[in-house]
């Protein structure tokens, strides 16, 4: 009973929010006598969505497909920079300030380049989508892997264990709660990188659909393909956090104690 309660208080307010959001919107798109092209209520969005169905899932399909191969490219590429950032001091030193300044360049200025190099086909968009999403899981890994407790390494120093055993045992697991949030922040940016791909040359997926459909004045069906690129996003996130869950028990047992201990003494 209390877990529910406490699932209730916590998701009700959102949910509550956009349900209110929803309806304005309706009612001001319906009172207002809005042209469906110029902004759409949210009924006519989901007639859209129903109706453009066997249309919308290739679309969908495609895009999927590219940000699942992204991010688990990301993912590899992020890993392995970390650990190597972590195991070499110099590389770290030569290699964090790069990364760092490789994020202020524009990525649809990179993207027609990769057009050019790589084609049409699904590689420019897995390639964006590395891009966009292995930054923060490399960086936040790093930065977990130096942020284990020094009173705990020199401990294990001092009782002879191997690098690797303290690697293995003390900062690894340190860094996991930082890997798992540059994940989440990946995975919520994937989908953007794999629609901003689209947009430069594609024949296929919701980057390219939004295109079409705006390009015809079809304003519902871009709401839609939007609606279904938050809900991947959405859906990501929720999976990253749930394996977290899974994999980090004794991490969020920990928080809940702290912030149970800190609303006592509040």
């Amino acid at each position: 009973m209390t877990s529910a309660s406490a699932i209730l208080r916590t998701y009700a307010p959102p949910i509550g929010l956009i349900l209110t959001l929803l309806l304005l919107w309706e009612g001001i798109a319906v009172w207002q006598e809005l042209p469906i092209w110029i902004l759409p209520p949210p009924t006519e969005i989901l007639k859209a969505t129903w109706h453009t169905y066997p249309l919308l899932l290739p679309h969908t399909l495609q895009t999927l497909q590219e940000v699942v191969l992204g991010l688990a490219l990301a993912l590899i590429t992020g890993l392995v920079l970390a650990t190597a950032l972590d195991l070499s001091t110099w590389l770290k030193r030569a290699l964090y300030q790069l990364l760092v300044v490789s994020q202020t360049i524009p990525i649809l200025a990179l993207a027609p380049l990769l057009i050019i190099w790589f084609g049409f086909g699904i590689m420019p968009k897995v390639f964006i989508v590395t891009l966009v999403c292995f930054f923060p899981i490399a960086i936040n890994t790093a930065d977990g892997l130096s942020a284990a407790d020094p009173d705990l390494l020199s401990l294990l120093r001092a009782m002879g264990a191997t690098p690797g055993q303290i690697w293995t045992k003390v900062r690894l697991p340190a860094a996991l709660p930082y890997f798992f949030s540059g994940l989440r922040i990946a995975a919520t940016y994937s989908v953007i990188g794999a629609i901003i791909g689209e947009w430069v040359g594609a024949s296929q997926g919701l980057g390219i659909y939004m295109l079409r459909s705006s390009n015809a004045f079809k304003t519902a069906q871009v709401f839609s393909a939007i609606a279904i690129s938050s809900l991947i996003s959405l859906t990501l996130f929720i999976t990253v956090f749930l394996v977290e869950r899974a994999l980090l028990p004794w991490y969020h047992s920990s928080q809940r104690t702290a912030q149970w201990e800190e609303s006592k003494t509040v």
